[in-house]
This record gives structure tokens, C-alpha cells and sequence, in this order.
């Protein structure tokens, strides 16, 4: 275990839809490092993963849970006006497995990462009711219908803050570590389609820049690796080699705090 007297740790998890699964593997290396995590930020994928982390499921929880889950258990589609599917049923799901509970009841501080679509800002929700605050943070603009909270209209964080470690900094972070899970890659085999996914990757890692301003930046090795496909297994394996490799550093230099 870290001492006492040691540094505030943030942990800050970005965005990328099913790739999302790949936070489970991070988190269980540093568990089991005993690196104690003070607060977490998250941006869509991200958003969830650390707020059923921060309500207080155990680890084992989390991967039985993610290991059951399937899209139509959180999306549903509906007329193409705002959105081509709804994530109302991902707010059930929360609501019915966590309860409809405010960020105020969570054992460890948490902000999720959202976007709004009227003034083009990143924001940090961090108070009332959780669930639809996760839901706004993971409604991907043009594909998922976004949400009216508190007078603004919100979408994705991955727009505008796809690894917020900013949000982290603002809780009293002295150290965080980032989580990116985009990894950009060229798909050629996809013709003009394939270079326009890159750009779009290249775009949003760079959006709000936590990749760069982390203490430490975890980045699974998931070129190439879909984003809609729930591979559990080989996700979560992927988060756990690569939190191990930043393992050392994290643990140097926490303990030289």
C-alpha cells in the first residue's frame, strides 16, 4: 500500500463506446497494486465504468455485470429528428442497479464529462442525480439523442474532453493518470472511410488534451479494435497489460510523494 502523507490520486477515464470495458482491466491492476483512488472523472464509456466504481461495486461486481450486458439492454432506436437511438434505457439501468442516488451519495468523489450542444462548452456535472448525468455524457451527437439537463442541452463528453483529466485537477487531484482508449489507427482495407475514421480518432483524443496533461497516460493497445463489439475478455485483458506496464512509474512516483 501507498503511505500516508502521499499524493491526492485522480483517475480521469476517456472515451470510446464498447472499448469502455477495457477501464475494468486498469482499475483491477491498480487495485491490486493498492493505489488508493481519490477521485475519477469519465467521459462516455468512461462515465460509466467510474460511476459504478465510485458507488462502491467491488471489482468482481463490475466485470459480472459487464460481462451480462448487451446494447439493446441500454439503447433503444427512435425517429432520426435529435438521434438514430435513445439511451433512456441505459438511465433505467442505472437507476435499477445503483438506485436513483446523487453524486453526493458516492463513496469516492466523481464528475462526468459532458458537452453542450447550445454553447459548445465542455461541462462537468459533479451534482444531482447521477443517472442522467452518465446517460449525457455517453449521447454520442447524430447517433444518440441528447438530453436536456438543467436548462442545457448535452451530448457526449468525448467531444469536447474525451480523457478529462481537467475535471479530476479541479476535485483536488495532485497526481492523475489517464485513461485513453482511442488509439487512432489507419483502416485501409475501409477505403476513404478507413482515413476519415483516423481523422475523426486523431480529433477527439486531442479534444480537451487530457491525454497530454496526465501524469500518467494508460493507453491500451486498441488499434484497430471495435468499437461496438463487447469482447469482454480480450478488453479487459488489453487494460491490464497496459496498466502494467505504467505500473512501476505510477508506483515511483506516488511513493516519492
Amino acid at each position: 500500500m501507498i503511505s500516508n502523507g502521499r499524493k491526492r490520486v485522480g483517475l480521469a477515464l476517456g472515451g470510446g463506446v464498447g472499448r469502455g470495458l477495457a477501464h475494468i482491466g486498469v482499475l483491477s491492476v491498480l487495485e491490486r497494486a493498492g493505489i488508493p483512488i481519490d477521485c475519477v472523472s469519465g467521459t462516455s464509456a468512461g462515465s460509466i465504468v467510474g460511476a459504478v466504481y465510485c458507488v462502491g461495486w467491488s471489482l468482481d461486481r463490475i466485470r459480472e455485470e459487464a460481462r451480462r450486458i448487451h446494447w439493446r439492454q441500454l439503447a433503444s432506436p427512435v425517429w432520426p429528428s435529435r438521434g438514430l437511438v435513445s439511451f433512456d434505457k441505459l438511465e433505467r439501468w442505472l437507476v435499477d442497479k445503483l438506485g436513483d442516488i446523487s453524486f453526493a451519495e458516492l463513496k469516492i468523489p466523481y464528475a462526468a464529462a459532458a458537452t453542450d450542444l447550445r454553447t459548445f462548452e465542455p461541462v462537468t456535472l459533479r451534482e444531482g442525480r447521477l443517472a442522467p448525468a452518465v446517460r449525457a455524457s455517453c449521447s454520442f451527437p447524430g447517433l444518440v439523442t441528447p438530453i436536456e439537463l438543467d436548462g442545457r442541452l448535452l451530448c457526449d463528453g468525448f467531444v469536447s474532453n474525451s480523457v478529462p483529466v481537467s475535471a479530476v485537477r479541479a476535485m483536488g487531484a495532485d497526481y492523475v493518470i489517464g485513461v485513453d482508449i482511442l488509439a487512432p489507427a489507419v483502416r485501409s482495407r475501409w477505403g476513404a472511410l478507413g482515413y476519415a475514421v483516423v481523422g475523426f480518432e486523431i480529433m477527439a483524443q486531442k479534444a480537451g488534451q487530457g491525454y497530454q496533461t496526465a501524469d500518467c497516460l494508460i493507453s491500451p493497445d486498441l488499434a484497430g479494435v471495435s468499437y461496438l463489439r463487447l469482447d469482454y475478455e480480450r478488453l479487459m485483458a488489453l487494460g491490464e497489460r497496459a496498466a502494467e506496464e505504467k505500473l512501476p512509474g505510477i508506483l515511483t512516483a506516488l511513493r516519492g510523494a
